[in-house]
């Protein structure tokens, strides 16, 4: 095992911006020592959660809107990247890992995160493959998508003075809302995408719940880290409550 890493499975769904203010505080704790890596993986609250390059969009205001029209918070994430959707039959997840030069690793912590999804939902039977799709939401080239035409797996990273943060979120399910929600936010935001490439695991697979894929994503990681699962320092979550404004759009 390369190391050691806190597994927890807690979620933070109310208030909307509470699961990325405990991302954000666990990010603080593994920089200043006071935490272990941490690999968070939970069933998250729906929401919407828009990237820097959407907060400077004439439209973010709209976009934030049409979000809370269809149901969902809206929340400005940890990482970068373009708006992205959680709702209840998806998975949020979240590494942060201990780095004193984490710029150097950026492309690595990529690779090995994809490479252990893909390899989580290969275990399922799915074609699942890593790569940029035309047209997709939320573009990366560190995306998973399952046999080259739907995204399942969105992913970015956050990097601070001694660590970084790795998060995204697996579609288990319920592509329709992601489609139902991102047709108006991205229209909103002027960007371009194709709705047909919004998607989900279960798609492909009918009869796919999150426990499946969550129990198939701990075992895959498991094969690179030694996972030891606790819950979250009561100090962190305390500290992430002071931290829920930072990640609340300023649009009424």
């Amino acid at each position: 095992m390369v190391n050691r890493l806190t597994l927890t499975r807690e979620a933070f769904p109310e208030p909307g911006a509470m699961d990325v203010a405990v991302s954000h505080s666990v990010l603080r704790a593994v920089s200043e020592g006071s935490l272990d890596g941490t690999f968070r993986l939970h069933v998250p609250a729906p929401v919407v959660a828009f990237g820097r390059a959407d907060r400077v969009t004439s439209g973010y205001r709209d976009a934030v809107r049409a979000a809370r029209a269809h149901g969902f918070s809206a929340v400005e994430r940890l990482a970068g990247g373009r708006a992205a959707v959680f709702h209840e039959r998806t998975l949020a997840f979240s590494w942060v890992t201990a780095d004193p030069e984490p710029r150097a690793g950026i492309t690595g912590r990529f690779e090995l995160t994809a490479g252990l999804m893909t390899s989580a939902f290969r275990s399922l039977g799915i074609d699942a493959r890593i790569g940029e799709l035309s047209g997709e939401y939320c573009p990366g080239s560190w995306s998973v998508n399952v046999g080259g035409r739907v995204k399942v797996m969105g992913v970015g990273q956050r990097l601070v003075r001694g660590a970084a943060h790795v998060g995204g979120v697996v579609v288990v399910d319920g592509g329709d809302r992601i489609r139902e929600v991102l047709i108006p936010v991205y229209r909103a935001l002027g960007l371009d995408w194709d709705p047909r490439t919004a998607g989900s695991l279960a798609d492909r697979s009918p009869g796919l719940d999150t426990g499946v894929v969550a129990d198939a994503i701990v075992e895959s990681f498991s094969t690179r880290f030694d996972l030891v699962e606790a819950k979250l320092p009561a100090r962190v979550v305390e500290q992430a409550r002071s931290l829920v404004g930072a990640h609340l759009p300023e649009v009424a």
